[in-house]
């Protein structure tokens, strides 16, 4: 057997078992941005959704929240739209009780506006997508911002909103079904 195949043989064996070794039990609590931990088990949803049908439910309980797009694989800036274990559907909403001058140089789209709604085909990764962020957003406090998973859907919302406010949105997703 030639080295690199060991190598990469070796390498192979190390990984599953890393991977094997970090799973967590459902039971396990996960923290928002703003401290607050919550189950991380996923709640029961009858069906999957799609970020657009998650936005509606969400915005008929926020009334401050807008739609200002949707995400294609064209106009995605994160490149994720679709490919293997990404969100399978993305809109971005504004919220009006940000003040234009908060987000001032920010794109249309940014989550600081308002926020996203991230779909995913199963729940796990709709959490990795959150842990991921909330990662950056701890050694970068610019990208903070509130992310709450409901099933498979991310609902992503901007720190310039108080946590009070931000909880709408979390109580808005915990209502859909």
């Amino acid at each position: 057997m030639n080295k690199t195949l060991t190598t990469t043989a070796v390498a192979a064996v190390l990984l599953a078992s890393l991977t094997a070794c970090s799973g967590k039990s459902s039971s396990a609590s996960e923290q928002t941005s703003d401290g607050k931990s919550g189950s991380s088990a996923a709640p029961a949803v009858s069906k999957l959704l799609t970020a657009s049908t998650a936005f509606t439910g969400i915005s008929g309980r926020v009334a401050s929240a807008r739609l200002s797009g949707t995400v294609t694989a064209a106009n995605d800036p994160n490149h994720l739209l679709g490919r293997p274990g990404q969100y399978t559907s993305k809109v971005t909403f504004n919220d009006t009780r940000i003040k234009a001058g908060d987000v001032e140089g920010s794109d249309k789209g940014d989550v600081d506006r308002g926020g996203a709604i991230e779909a995913f085909a199963h729940h796990a990764e709709a959490k990795a997508r959150a842990e991921y962020i909330q990662g950056f957003a701890k050694s970068m406090p610019a990208l903070a911002e509130y992310d709450y998973v409901h099933g498979t859907v991310l609902v992503r919302v901007s720190h310039y909103l108080t946590p009070q406010q931000a909880a709408a949105y979390k109580t808005a997703a915990d209502a859909l079904s």
